[in-house]
């Protein structure tokens, strides 16, 4: 079992390099083993494109001329069960069969109705020895906004915020401040990269504008999503650049003008959170993360909507002004970022 264990955590280690790249996929990283040697690495690296399973194997091919005999003689270890329909690419169950591997290690099962066991029932029917379970909740922990997604029909959502150590999220005037230091900055754009899209309340957007992009970090912008109810945002913000897609929720119009789509809410006096929750899911957004401002991170916690919230607290201070939301959830980790301090907490209800 600790060879297992060894080799699944390079699994999950291959499969976090799709990080921000493969959504609404999830992130699957495999690798293939004969007499306790790695022979064969791959991941899942962008959506639409081949699975961890098609590029171990490939890797193994490429690697030696007696693929054929290793592949019969080896191990293949993979995070996530190898599928077994036909999506974007065949089913990664069948070419296991076709290359005779004799034995498959997963990490955990896929939730994905398509799949949920289908693609073990398979390899079983095969003749193949499949082994379950192997690091299964760190496997469901690295794929939990696929997880969110497929069993709760709706993204992953992560809240950000920063506060003062007394507990100001802003100054009383409602004026730019910052609390946090260059650190904590950088590492805020390393999380947008992460997830599908990022949103943010009108009054944050008309104070701030914030362009709501990585350009601190290496990767790919989220998706921008604005709450504006009456449309009175001015267009010449970031946030109308066209830049990314960006989807404005409101109560006035449905309509698209380039890279903005205006979605307008049917009632915009209650369920709100959840409303533009099934919206951003039908769009097959899996993961987003909100910056505010305290309204709109209120409104999420009052209805109880969120998986994760990170708080930095900075070092600067504020002898009065707006409080920071207040939340209650798991304390998942602890640590300085600089001069500031960041807790993440959890939702005892989330994944």
């Amino acid at each position: 079992m600790l060879g297992h264990q060894k080799y699944m955590q390079r699994c999950l280690q291959l499969a976090g390099l799709g990080a921000g790249a493969v959504s609404p996929n999830p992130m699957v990283g495999s690798v293939i083993v004969h007499n306790d040697t790695i022979i064969g690495e791959g991941w899942h690296q962008r959506y639409g494109g081949p699975h961890a399973e098609v590029n171990a194997i490939n890797s193994v091919i490429a690697k030696y001329p007696n693929h054929a005999e290793l592949l019969a003689q080896a191990t293949i270890y993979v995070s996530l069960e190898p599928c077994a329909h036909h999506g974007k690419t065949p089913p990664c169950a069948d070419l296991i069969i076709k290359h005779h591997i004799p034995k498959v290690v997963v990490g955990c099962r896929d939730p994905f109705a398509q799949v949920d066991g289908k693609g073990i029932e398979k390899l079983i029917a095969a003749g193949i020895e499949v082994e379950t379970g192997v690091l299964e909740q760190e496997c469901q922990w690295l794929n939990r906004r696929f997880f969110t997604r497929v069993q709760k029909h709706r993204p992953y959502i992560v809240l950000k915020w920063a506060q003062t150590h007394e507990g100001f999220f802003a100054p009383a005037d409602k004026c730019q401040y910052w609390i946090t230091g260059t650190e904590a900055r950088k590492l805020v754009h390393k999380w947008r990269s992460e997830e599908d899209a990022i949103l943010a309340g009108k009054n944050t957007v008309a104070i701030d504008n914030p362009q709501l992009n990585v350009r601190y970090w290496q990767g790919k912008s989220p998706k921008r999503v604005i709450i504006d109810r009456k449309l009175e945002l001015d267009h010449s913000l970031h946030v109308f650049d066209q830049s990314v897609e960006t989807m404005i929720f409101n109560e006035v119009k449905t309509d698209i003008d380039g890279n903005i789509k205006y979605i307008a809410l049917e009632d915009f006096d209650r369920f709100v959170p959840q409303y533009i929750m099934f919206q951003l899911y039908m769009q097959d957004v899996q993961s987003v993360i909100i910056e505010g401002g305290v309204h709109t991170l209120n409104s999420f916690i009052e209805a109880g909507l969120w998986d994760e919230a990170r708080i930095f607290t900075g070092s600067n201070s504020l002898i009065s002004g707006i409080k920071a939301p207040t939340i209650s959830g798991n304390l998942q980790s602890e640590e300085a970022v600089g001069a500031d301090r960041l807790r993440i907490l959890l939702n005892a209800t989330a994944f």
